[in-house]
């Protein structure tokens, strides 16, 4: 049996995890900027050290058409439930967004939600947390929540190996750095795949590791990430299945 005091913690961390699944794009040969595909990709979700937990995510790209897109994440669970869209432009190889609406609900926690609509004519990005509103000035390339994971997923596949990105969230910008530090094998289901494995940069003293690992025989795609807690915990997502959408 769960305590009670736990779960909005352990919904927490599975929300984290399964927000770090990653988008299915290809590229075109033609262009010197890759090109979108839509697609679909589900993911499994798991939690270690004693406690059995499941979920599944399923990420989804869809053109809009004038090159503007819908990216979004829909994750069920036993505990939380998470609807997370991102309405952005695709402009020189560049995730421009525009509108991004996050929600999170589940057992024994508060709901919460986030909204942030950019406006780039006027350089500020509006939007308002747990009912609280903000504003605040738009910086060069500035990233959301959900966009700059696509925007990860891109540069890894034009070549670049450490990555640092601005993203607007809750009223306030982090700075995310990424890395890739291996080349590693990975089998599943009877298949080896030579990934690129990547690691989020953190501080010297950060006890918290997010692993990542991507497949570039099946377009950069993110097959597994795995994120290790500073009790021990080990919480994982792999790839269920993927398929490009006509």
């Amino acid at each position: 049996m769960y305590r009670n005091s736990a779960v909005p913690r352990i919904s927490a961390l599975l929300a984290g995890l399964l927000l770090g699944l990653l988008a299915v794009t290809t590229s075109a040969a033609s262009t010197t900027s890759p090109e979108l595909t839509p697609y679909e990709a589900s993911y499994t979700a798991s939690m270690s050290k004693g406690v059995s937990l499941n979920g599944q995510g399923v990420r989804t790209l869809t053109d809009q058409g004038n090159n503007v897109w819908l990216y979004r994440t829909d994750v069920d669970s036993f505990i939380a439930n998470i609807d997370e869209s991102l309405v952005f432009k695709w402009q020189d190889g560049q995730v421009i967004p525009l509108r991004y609406r996050y929600r999170l609900s589940g057992f024994l926690m508060r709901t919460r939600e986030q909204a942030i609509d950019f406006d780039w004519q006027n350089g500020v990005a509006k939007g308002s947390y747990r009912g609280k509103s903000f504003n605040v000035e738009l910086k060069e390339g500035t990233l959301d929540p959900l966009g700059y994971q696509l925007q990860l997923h891109q540069d890894l596949k034009a070549g670049k190996r450490d990555v640092t990105y601005h993203v607007l969230d809750k009223g306030d910008y982090d700075e995310d750095r990424f890395s890739v530090i291996d080349e590693d094998s990975l089998s599943d289901r009877g298949r080896t795949m030579n990934t690129l494995k990547a690691e989020k940069v953190r501080g010297e003293n950060a006890r918290r590791q997010t692993l990542m690992w991507f497949d570039p025989a099946q377009d950069y795609l993110l097959v597994r990430l795995l994120q290790v807690e500073p009790d021990g915990s080990e919480y994982e997502l792999k790839l269920k299945d993927a398929r490009v959408q006509d």
